[in-house]
Parts: structure tokens; sequence; C-alpha cells
């Protein structure tokens, strides 16, 4: 099923990952998928999977293909699918088109259907291998992987500090730390993600709208790109996301978490406003469970990428329960002083053994601020999975 790989499979493979990139802002919650069909050293067909109930990318490619796909070379970044789903399984569609191999990048993730249609090509009789650039498609999509093996969204967290660390004004005054290029690049933040994830005190200090904007995504497609509003999700433990909210009447779904603790007379006000209310069970304190949080938005919405804009109490519950996979901090060239808001409340931290450590992955200027992704480390009170059974925050 595998085996080496010749310099053209690479190639190729390649061109099928930046077919894949194509559906960045516009398959979710699919995973985004490329595919290129190859017959005597010539690209005959390509394509990729564009959005959720429209042909997958082998089909598109198939189609380019036409009937000199038989005999050929398929290059596909992610297993094809073996069930029917709102569109037929890949898998019989490559044996349907006799083609004569199949190069995979990564096998499914899904372990309910995960080597599935491998299984079917072989048993058709066409040639399989599996594993080129894998580490280059599962990058593609974190969120599908981390919703397929581990019930839960690929966690990222963006916040926008100034060079001493502070994120507003003792007032709360925010706007503008960063300046527009990294404004667009935390459009382009949101575009990508299911969901964008806010704690109530974030929503009532600066009523954020969470939205996409065309004209700040700067992207050829940006007006097909915001037709797909991220779903607003806002953990408000008693309901006091106040009834003008701006998210409210934006375009695209607005979904409060609270708990059973709430006044009924404004769960039913919120839901006249535009709000969905959803009722999660409090814990032990009364306050939201995180861990639950993200399970139900995984298996009830099918989040893939949950993007977390909020303020220092929620960032700092996420980081301290291990629940968050990736940073983006920007950094402004600017100091705000002693008196003004932190990045994060991280309470206990009173030794140097304590600190929390980051991995950081990529640094580099965006406009007059610089961009920097990084990782938590892992400890030993975390452990590999990073999963806590207690992390709760208002």
């Amino acid at each position: 099923m595998s085996g080496a790989f010749s310099q053209a499979d690479h190639r190729y493979m390649a061109r099928a990952l930046q077919l894949a990139q194509k559906g960045l802002y516009t398959t979710d919650p699919n995973p985004r998928v490329g595919c290129v069909i190859v017959r005597d050293e010539q690209i005959v067909g390509e394509g990729f999977h564009l959005r959720a109930g429209e042909p997958h990318a082998e089909i598109n490619a198939l189609n380019d293909a036409g009937e000199q796909a038989q005999g050929a070379t398929a290059y596909v970044t992610l297993e094809p699918c073996s069930h029917i789903g709102r569109t037929g399984p890949c898998a019989v569609a490559l044996q349907e088109a006799k083609v004569s191999r199949v190069v995979i990048a990564m096998v499914d993730p899904n372990p309910q259907v995960s080597g599935r249609g491998i299984r079917l090509l072989e048993e058709a009789g066409i040639e399989v291998a599996v594993g080129l650039l894998e580490i280059e498609a599962r990058v593609l999509n974190p969120g599908f992987i981390a919703r397929m093996t581990q019930q839960r969204p690929f966690v990222r967290l963006k916040m926008a500090m100034s060079l001493d660390g502070r994120t507003a004004m003792g007032s709360g005054e925010s706007q503008w730390i960063t300046g527009p290029e990294a404004r667009t690049q935390v459009q382009r933040l949101r575009a990508r993600s299911s969901a964008i994830l806010s704690g109530v005190e974030s929503l009532i200090m600066d009523d954020s709208r969470l939205t996409l904007r065309a004209e700040q995504l700067q992207l050829d497609n940006a007006d097909e790109v915001v037709r797909r509003q991220p779903l607003r999700v806002i953990l408000d433990t008693h309901l006091r996301l106040p009834l003008a909210a701006a998210c409210l009447s934006e375009p695209g779904r607005t979904l409060v978490i609270a708990t059973p603790d709430h006044s009924e007379e404004k769960r039913e006000r919120l839901t006249e406003a535009g709000a969905e209310v959803q009722v999660l069970p409090a814990g032990s304190d009364g306050r939201i469970d995180l861990v639950v949080m993200l399970q139900w938005l995984a298996e009830n919405e099918q989040v893939n990428e949950l993007l977390v804009e909020t303020g220092a109490t929620l960032a700092g519950a996420m980081l301290d329960a291990a629940l968050v996979d990736e940073l983006q901090l920007f950094v402004a060239p600017t100091l705000l002083g002693g008196e003004a808001r932190p990045l994060f409340a991280l309470p206990g931290l009173s030794r140097m053994a304590d600190q929390r450590r980051l991995t950081i992955h990529d640094m580099r200027a965006v406009g007059r601020d610089w961009r920097i992704i990084a990782s938590p480390q892992a400890t030993s009170e975390t452990g590999p999975s990073g999963e806590f059974s207690e992390s709760k925050v208002t």
C-alpha cells in the first residue's frame, strides 16, 4: 500500500495540495481536498472540493479528465470517501473511471470509515500508495482531524497586544492596537473557522460584531467567502448579553451558551432578539464546563476550527485547561502601561517553575505589527492529550 515515491509523484501531489488550498475558506464542515489525474506524465484532470453538498475533489478531477482518466494515476490529498452522503462515494467513482493507480497523502481520520476507501480501491485491482506529503495534508485540515479523532474542535486563540503585553486601556478602550494589515489577517482566521468563540464580558465591553467583512478580507473571492458567516458562540452563564448587542443583528447565527441558572424571561427576550440559546449542564461551581462545551460544538454543530477572540479571563481559562492548540498573537509596537489590561488571567503562577512555556512556530512582520504563531508545551499535569476533566469559566 505504501512505498517509494518518485520526484514526479511529489510534484503532482504538491499540485493537489495547492488545489485543496482553494477550498480553505469555503468547504466547512467538510475537509479541504484536492485531486490531480495524470496520464502519460501529463496532467489531464484537476479538481478540488469547494463547499459541502457539492462534488468532491475526485469527482471534479474525473469530470475534467473525461475518458483520459482510464489507466491514469490519481493523486488525492485525503483518502477517497467510501460512504454515500450528499454525494456518492469517490472510491467507487475512481474504480468506475478505470484509473490504474491512486496516490493518497493521508488516510481518512474518521475511525468509522478510515481505510475503507483504500480497501475498495485495492479490491478493484487498483494500485494504492499512501503517505506522500502527509504532514502537509494534515496541516490543511487540523480541525477536521481533531473533530474526528478527539471529538472536539481545533482551538485557535487569537490575541492582539502591545509590546508590553497589554490588550486594552484600564477603561476597556482597545480600538485599535494593531494596524489594518493585522486586521486583514484576523478576518482570514475568521473566514477559515467554523465558529468564533467569545465571553460575554468581552461582548459587553467591546460590542464586537464577530463577522466576516468582504472589504477587510482582501480576497478575490471575498464576496463568496462572506456568504458563509462563521457561527458566533458566546459563553454567557447567566444570560447577561445586552439585547441590543451588535452581533445579534448581523448575518449568520449567534449561539449563546448558558447554564440552567438563568432568567427564563431573559432567554425568551434574547431569542426574540435573534439569538439561539443552548443550555449545558453546570459544573460544581455553577460555571460553563469548557470541555463539555467543545464536545457539544463538535458533535452538534460540526465545528472543525474554533477561533477564540476574547478577554484575559476566558483566554486564561482555556490555556489553564490545556484546551488551546494554537496561539496567534499580534504584537503592536506600542506601550499601554502598567494600568492597562493584561493578555491572560493565569492565577497561581508564583514561581518560575509555574511558568507556561510556548513553542514558537512562526514569527513575521504584518504591516507595522508582528504575528507570532505558537503552541503551548505539554506539562506533566495535562499529559500527552492535553485534556482536563474540570475546566470551567463564567
